[in-house]
Order: C-alpha cells, then sequence, then structure tokens
C-alpha cells in the first residue's frame, strides 16, 4: 500500500486529501481498475475526527478499495479537547466551503483516476455525522452551478457514484427544532458553536438552515444511499435518516436504510479499533459496515 497526503488548496495547509492506495501486483486481476472510497470524518464541523478516519479507510481497503481522508475545512485548526480552552479559528469553515473541499477531493481522485488505477465510474463518499452532511451535500448538489464555476469543470465530475452516510445530519430545521425541545445545556451550547462554524453565526435563520439541509434537495439525480443510524442518538437524531429516506423514496433514488435500536452518537466502526471509550463498542452495531459493504460492492462493480 502506498500512503500519500495532498494539500487541496495552495494557501489552506488545513484541508488534505490522504491516499490509501493498494498496490497493483501482478499476481491480481490487473485488467480490472478498483472502485474508490472517499471517507468525510465528522465532528461538528469543528474538527474532523480520527476515530472516524484511517481506521474505516483500512477497513475498506482490506475489501479492495483504494480509500481516502478528506480532512476538510473546520472551525478549529485542531481537535478539540477542552471547550473552556478553545484553539485558533478558521474562518473558511462556513458553507459551502467545506463542498467546495470536497468537490476538490472528487476532481483529485477522478482526474488522476488512470494513474491510480481506479475506476472513475466507481467512486463512492462515506461520511459520518458532520461528514455524513457533507457527503449528502454533495449527493444533492453535484450538479449545481457553483460548483462548475468555481472548478470550470463539468458537472458530472463532481458526482459521487454512490454514497454511505452514518448517524448523519441531514435536516437542520428538524435539529433546531429538536434540540430547543429536548437538548440539555451541553448539547445546546455545541449546537451553538457548531451553527458559528456553518453559517457564521450562532442564530441562523430558519431560511440558512433550509438551504443547507441536503433533505430539501433530493432529486432524481441523487446517487443511492446506503444510511445507518440509531434510534437513540441524542446529538444528531434519528429523524434525520428516516425523513431523508423518504425524499430518496418519493424520487425513487435507490437506498437502503438501517435503524438499530440503541447506540451513543459517534460510534464509528462501534468496535475496539475505532472506541473513545467503552460506550463506543456496539456489537449490534459493528454489522453496519458489512451491510454497507455488501451494498456497495451492488452498485460500483
Amino acid at each position: 500500500m502506498k500512503i500519500e497526503k495532498f494539500q487541496l488548496w495552495e494557501d489552506n495547509d488545513q484541508v488534505t486529501l490522504t491516499a490509501y492506495l493498494l498496490d497493483n501486483s501482478q499476481e491480481f486481476q490487473t485488467d480490472k481498475k478498483r472502485p474508490a472510497v472517499i471517507i468525510c470524518p465528522g465532528g461538528g464541523y469543528l474538527g474532523t475526527s480520527d476515530r472516524e478516519a484511517e481506521p474505516v479507510a483500512l477497513r475498506f481497503a482490506a475489501k479492495g478499495y483504494h480509500t481516502f481522508v478528506l480532512r476538510y475545512n473546520t472551525y478549529f485548526r485542531e481537535w478539540v479537547k477542552d471547550f473552556k480552552q478553545l484553539p485558533e479559528v478558521n474562518e473558511r469553515s462556513q458553507f459551502p466551503q467545506p463542498l467546495l473541499d470536497l468537490a476538490k477531493a472528487i476532481l483529485l481522485v477522478r482526474t488522476n483516476a488512470s494513474e491510480w488505477f481506479i475506476n472513475p465510474d466507481a467512486i463512492a463518499l462515506c461520511g459520518f455525522s458532520a461528514g455524513g452532511h457533507l457527503a449528502a451535500s454533495m449527493a444533492v448538489h453535484w450538479q449545481d452551478s457553483f460548483i462548475q464555476e468555481s472548478f470550470q469543470e463539468i458537472n458530472a465530475l463532481f458526482k459521487p457514484n454512490a454514497v454511505i452516510l452514518g448517524y448523519p445530519l441531514l435536516d437542520y430545521q428538524l435539529m433546531k427544532a429538536k434540540v430547543e425541545k429536548e437538548a440539555d445545556e451541553a448539547k445546546k451550547g455545541f449546537w451553538e458553536i457548531s451553527s458559528k462554524a456553518v453559517f457564521g453565526t450562532n442564530t441562523p435563520t430558519d431560511q440558512q438552515l433550509k438551504e443547507i439541509s441536503p433533505v430539501r434537495s433530493v432529486t432524481a439525480d441523487t446517487p443511492p444511499t446506503f444510511i445507518w443510524h440509531t434510534a437513540d442518538d441524542d446529538l444528531v437524531y434519528a429523524e434525520n435518516a428516516l425523513v431523508f429516506a423518504l425524499e430518496l423514496a418519493k424520487n425513487k433514488v435507490p437506498y437502503e436504510l438501517h435503524v438499530f435500536e440503541s447506540g451513543v452518537h459517534g460510534l464509528s466502526l462501534s468496535d475496539p479499533t475505532t472506541a473513545g471509550n467503552a460506550n463506543h463498542i456496539n456489537e449490534a452495531c459493528q454489522q453496519w459496515f458489512e451491510l454497507a459493504a455488501t451494498w456497495l460492492k451492488k452498485h460500483l462493480e
């Protein structure tokens, strides 16, 4: 395996794409290019989680995928360990900049597909939490003019061929209503600072919330989507997955939805390889990866 990190913007060293490229050994099927997965870790747009990055990339690599981890623009330049001592702020975190970061990553993978032995028509996104919001946003906005105008490239180059979403935030209006009604003060505080990262304000308008919610922009051109969530997630509510799946169904977009009965937010692979604490080990939810891998094989091969 070859591991290489690329800085996506010359003037911004925070945004990188780390490639995990499998060796093209002569002992394997050398005439068949591999599919690829671009992973978008979560972190509330405040940072990008290591737990949802390399371990997930390596798990997909074990299934025969070239994998990539995107570190997109987030509000803080390093992972927040103590919210009483916040690190340096990055003003570029406001949307749609993270979406342009992802577009740049997809473009890099597709333009290097021949050199990296990748099938350019078999590129999936896998996002968790805020990274799930980012992946879903690309799934519903890849054809929008502002992306084409930003890169002067045809929109088809930015379309993912499939999308995997883990406990994603997909409806900001729903989230606002639920947070105001159900969340404790700590989670309300997290919502406010995350809103600052995404919108540039702690109090976004209803119109801003609507515009940035992927559930409002699903069309028949949205790629096939796999979604998993837990019913008692009390940070990003499971209704996000349900309402998005309903919109996919209305638009006849192929999808698969799994809502497990119980599990904390941020499970990643749900096993010891990605556990930050004991609650992140959840045997019932571990099966999401094999379910997703089976589903992905059907849509990319």
